[in-house]
């Protein structure tokens, strides 16, 4: 179950979320008295509620916005438990203060906005010797790893137990919390007005991640990266999952490169299954694999490890959904072999698709705003490189944009200018947000043949999915969904 978090200054607007937030099916609210302005009436907001309520009234000292005396606070939480809410949140320090009375259940809560204490079995403790129905323990996380400790703390605890971190490093413990047994997550109404950090939206917690589904025997993959909050693949992967039908979720990682080794080591404790890898880690989870593919080999990097059987495979799917991306567009029939091909950025995607050309005897130059990059990657698969400012003076049949330049927010930008682009040309943008770049509508008005960013990354996902699941992915289902969240905001 989701509890979701309210916090509005008007009494009207409290109300008309909370039965708004009904009607999407939430089945429990957590109405923020503390954000109320207006000289509060709580009987209004409990008549006739339509669902169970948890009344909380947090000070500021725990992230709250409830500027009046300390008096005044303990008596609107006396107040709610004296009209029967469902239950009251009780900071653990006056939980003591406000016996229990009637059919109201006590939220004990303990909150750190400064770190993961090592100590969370204590607290644990502490709390639930409080006449606590539920413990609630809130933490900022500042590693991968202060999440599988709160989630196993969860797991271990005798009494109804919420724990979870704080911030883009906790969100995992906020969408895993209920394979662990939690009574209920916490979320926000609308993602843009959090209460807390790193808290996900309702919408968010039910149509992306399917919490109410996700139980004990859920499998786990996911992508790890820093940052985190940009990627789109919890989107297309949980929506794959869906329309196969299976007990899976897949979850968005934020990890530091220091924390990587750490990460890799509590991967069975997650229960994960497998993992997406982008930047910065592609070439660092090299060091811990097993087994790899050939095209991890050439490419020197991965962006897939799969888990399984004690075994870790790490895999490359980049380079073989670019490849057949342009294949596609070129008919299937026309070879690379001995095209010119002007490759633009010398990054993690050009180095895949490098290693592909290489294989197939294009004939590529690459050109990067970095020429030491250009070179080094031009020396490594024996290729050619050229300043950036000559990019235009190179003949080319094939012309692939590596670089991010066009990708939103600036989406006004193109890394070639139109004036050189010519009708024979195949053009192939990876950039996929947005997928109509500045540069592939350009290419079209001059007649090229164009490649956009979204074939070559749902193929990449596609061939990750197969690889995690063993089922064929339903490509037009993730490909219908990256478009709908890159599609244009509608109002």
């Amino acid at each position: 179950m989701i509890c979701v978090s309210i916090g509005r200054s008007r009494h009207k607007h409290l109300l008309a979320e909370y039965h708004e937030l009904v009607k999407r099916g939430a089945q429990l609210v957590e109405l923020r008295l503390d954000y109320v302005a207006s000289r509060l009436n709580l009987q209004r907001l409990l008549n006739d509620r339509p669902c169970p309520v948890v009344i909380t009234c947090r000070r500021e000292q725990d992230g709250g916005k409830f500027s009046g005396s300390e008096e005044q606070r303990q008596r609107i939480l006396r107040e709610a438990i004296a009209l029967q809410t469902e239950y009251v949140d009780l900071e653990d320090d006056i939980a003591g203060d406000i016996p229990r009375y009637g059919k109201t259940k006590r939220i004990i809560s303990y909150h750190n906005f400064r770190h993961t204490p090592d100590d969370l079995e204590e607290i644990y403790t502490r709390l639930a010797a409080l006449d606590a129905d539920v413990v609630k323990i809130t933490t900022m996380g500042q590693n991968p790893h202060d999440n599988v400790r709160m989630l196993e703390m969860v797991k271990r605890a005798e009494l109804p137990t919420v724990g979870m971190c704080m911030g883009d490093i906790g969100t995992p413990s906020r969408i895993l919390m209920a394979r662990y047994g939690a009574p209920f997550t916490y979320a926000t109404f609308h993602h843009e007005r959090a209460l807390a950090p790193g808290q996900l939206a309702f919408d968010q917690m039910t149509e992306i991640y399917r919490y109410d589904s996700i139980d004990a025997d859920t499998q786990v993959y996911g992508v790890i990266a820093d940052p985190i909050a940009h990627s789109l693949s919890p989107h297309i992967h949980n929506a794959a999952l869906a329309a196969c039908g299976l007990n899976a979720v897949y979850v968005p990682f934020r990890v530091p490169v220091d924390s990587l080794g750490q990460f890799i080591e509590d991967v069975p404790r997650h229960g994960i299954h497998g993992l997406s890898v982008t930047i910065p880690h592609k070439e660092a989870v090299a060091n811990y694999v097993t087994k790899v593919t050939r095209d991890v080999k050439g490419i020197k990097a991965a962006n897939t490890m799969v888990f399984r059987d004690g075994e870790v495979l790490g895999c490359n799917t980049d380079c073989e959904a670019a490849m057949s991306s342009l294949e596609e567009a070129m008919d299937g029939q026309t070879p690379l072999a001995d095209k010119r091909v002007l490759l633009l950025g010398a990054g993690g995607v050009s180095r895949a698709i490098m290693f592909g050309l290489k294989q197939r005897g294009a004939r590529t130059i690459i050109a990067s705003r970095t020429r030491d990059r250009a070179d080094k990657l031009a020396k490594e698969f024996d290729a050619k490189a050229v300043e950036w400012n000559a990019r235009h003076t190179v003949p080319a049949d094939v012309l692939i944009n590596g670089t991010p330049i066009g990708m939103h927010p600036n989406v006004d930008e193109t890394p070639f200018n139109k004036s050189y682009l010519k009708p024979s040309m195949v053009v192939f943008d990876t950039v996929y947000n947005p997928e109509s770049t500045l540069l592939i509508k350009e290419a079209r008005s001059h007649g090229c043949r164009t490649v956009t960013g979204v074939e070559m990354f749902v193929k990449q996902a596609g061939m990750q999915f197969h690889l995690f699941t063993g089922i064929e992915p339903p490509l037009d289902v993730m490909r219908d969904t990256l478009k709908r969240v890159t599609g244009p905001v509608k109002y």
